[in-house]
C-alpha cells in the first residue's frame, strides 16, 4: 500500500517527532486484509448511516405506507403492507453494504465475499416477503375453506410458509457454493434415521391429516373424547389439538387419540333429548292416569319449542309397575340446542308436568313401604278434572299426521 506524501509543515517538526507521524503513516495506510484503516473506518461508517437511515426509514415511510393502506376499504393493499413493512426495512442496509464495497478497493477474494453477501441478502429478503404474503393474504383462500375446511387451509398455509423457507436456504446455499444434493441426501439418510426413532410423531401427523379430510370437528366446537377428555376445540395443530375443557384449562390431546377413540361432536346435533321417568303413588287411578299422560303429551305437542314427529321422536307413556311408584317416560326433544334455553325449557317442563299431576288429585311416588296390620278402608276414588282443549288439538294433529304417513296412531284419546 503506499503512503502520500507528508505535508510540509511536517518537515518544520523535530525528528523525533517527524519519525512517530512517518510511524503512524504507516499504520493508517498498512490496514488490514489490503485495506487501509481509512477505508476499513469509511465502509463501517457508511454501513453505521445505513443503519440510522434504517430506522428513519421504518418511522416514516413504512408508517406512512400503513396509515395509507388503512383508509381503504380493501384488504388487498393492507396484506400488501404487512408482507413487506418488515422486509422492506432491509433494503437501507442492502444498500449501505452495496455503497460501503463501491467505495472501498476490495481485493478479487473480498470483493467476491462481498457480492455473495449481497446476493444472500437480496434473496432472503424475497423469500422473506413470499413467506409472509402467504399468510397475509390467507383471507383469499375463503372458498378453498368452504370446500375444505379452515383447518386444512391453516396447515397448507404453513407448509407453503416452510417451503419458501427452505428454497430460500437452498438459494443461499448456491450462491456460496455449497452443493444442495449431498445435503438432501444426507437429510433423507438422517429422516429414514428419524423415523424409525419417532414413529410416534408421525402416527399424530398422519392422524391429524385423517382428522381434517374427515372433518370431525372444527375449531370452536364441543366434543367429547371416549376416555380422554371433553371441551371445545381451539386449534388442530400437526402433532397434537388444544382442547379448552369447560374448566377453561387448555388440554393438549395427541392426534392419534382424537383419531382412534370415539368423538361425540355435540356442535353439530340438532336437538336436545329430554328422557324422564316420572313416577305417581300407586293410589292414582287409570283415569287419573290417562288424564296425567294426555295432558303432558298436549303441552309437547302444543309448545313450538319442542319438536315433533317426524323430525324427533315423542312419547309419552305410563311405563314400568316400579316398586313404590307407577312410572310415567317421557321421551321429547327440544328445538334449540343451546344449552340454557335447553335447561330453562326442562324447567318450563318439570314445573308443568307438577300443575297437571296436582291437577289430576294425585301425587309424586317416593321410596316407601307399606305394612297393613289390619283392613282398611279402600281409598277415595276421586275423579280428575275435564281435559284442557290442547289434548283434542294434540289428537286432531297426531290423527293428521297418522294419516299422512300411513299408521294407525288411534288410541283411547284419554277418553
Amino acid at each position: 500500500m503506499t503512503t502520500a506524501s507528508a505535508p510540509e509543515w511536517v518537515s518544520t517538526m523535530p525528528q523525533w517527532a517527524q519519525d512517530g507521524y512517518a510511524y503512524i503513516e504507516g499504520l493508517w495506510y498498512e490496514g488490514v486484509f489490503g485495506l487501509s484503516y481509512g477505508e476499513v473506518l469509511t465502509a463501517i461508517g457508511v454501513i453505521l448511516l445505513s443503519l440510522m437511515i434504517r430506522g428513519l426509514f421504518a418511522r416514516t415511510v413504512v408508517r406512512a405506507i400503513t396509515r395509507a393502506a388503512a383508509g381503504t376499504k380493501t384488504n388487498l393493499d393492507d396484506a400488501l403492507v404487512t408482507t413487506i413493512s418488515a422486509p422492506l426495512k432491509l433494503v437501507p442496509i442492502i444498500v449501505g453494504v452495496y455503497i460501503a464495497t463501491q467505495v472501498v478497493d476490495l481485493p478479487p477474494t473480498a470483493q467476491a465475499i462481498a457480492d455473495n453477501i449481497l446476493r444472500s441478502m437480496v434473496a432472503l429478503s424475497i423469500f422473506w416477503t413470499l413467506n409472509r404474503a402467504v399468510g397475509a393474504f390467507s383471507f383469499l383462500f375463503t372458498g378453498l375453506r368452504e370446500t375444505l375446511s379452515g383447518a386444512i387451509v391453516d396447515w397448507l398455509v404453513k407448509t407453503l410458509q416452510v417451503l419458501f423457507l427452505i428454497v430460500g436456504a437452498a438459494a443461499v446455499l448456491d450462491i456460496w457454493g455449497i452443493p444442495i444434493g449431498p445435503i438432501i441426501a444426507g437429510l433423507g439418510v438422517f429422516g429414514i434415521a428419524v423415523g424409525l426413532g419417532a414413529q410416534d410423531l408421525f402416527q399424530n401427523l398422519i392422524a391429524g391429516i385423517l382428522i381434517l379430510t374427515e372433518k370431525r370437528f372444527q375449531p370452536g366446537e364441543w366434543i367429547a373424547v371416549d376416555g380422554v377428555c371433553e371441551g371445545t376445540v381451539e386449534k388442530i395443530n400437526f402433532r397434537s389439538t388444544l382442547i379448552r375443557r369447560f374448566d377453561k384449562s387448555p388440554m393438549y390431546v395427541p392426534n392419534s387419540k382424537l383419531s382412534d377413540n370415539a368423538v361425540t361432536n355435540f356442535s353439530r346435533m340438532t336437538h336436545r333429548r329430554i328422557k324422564w321417568v316420572v313416577g305417581v303413588e300407586y293410589r292414582t287411578t287409570v283415569e287419573q292416569l290417562k288424564f296425567i299422560r294426555d295432558e303432558i303429551e298436549a303441552f309437547l305437542w302444543d309448545s313450538p319449542e319442542f319438536a315433533k314427529p317426524p323430525a324427533t321422536a315423542l312419547f309419552v307413556r305410563v311405563d314400568t309397575f316400579n316398586a313404590s311408584s307407577i312410572d310415567f317416560l317421557i321421551y321429547t326433544f327440544t328445538n334449540t340446542t343451546n344449552w340454557g334455553e335447553w335447561l330453562a325449557l326442562k324447567e318450563k317442563l318439570a314445573l308443568e308436568i307438577m300443575d297437571i299431576i296436582e291437577r289430576a288429585g294425585t301425587g309424586f311416588a317416593f321410596p316407601s313401604r307399606t305394612v297393613y296390620m289390619q283392613q282398611q278402608d279402600p281409598p277415595e276414588i276421586m275423579s280428575p278434572p275435564e281435559l284442557s282443549e290442547r289434548v283434542e288439538r294434540a289428537r286432531v294433529q297426531k290423527i293428521a299426521q297418522g294419516k299422512a304417513l300411513g299408521m294407525d296412531m288411534d288410541d283411547d284419546g284419554g277418553e
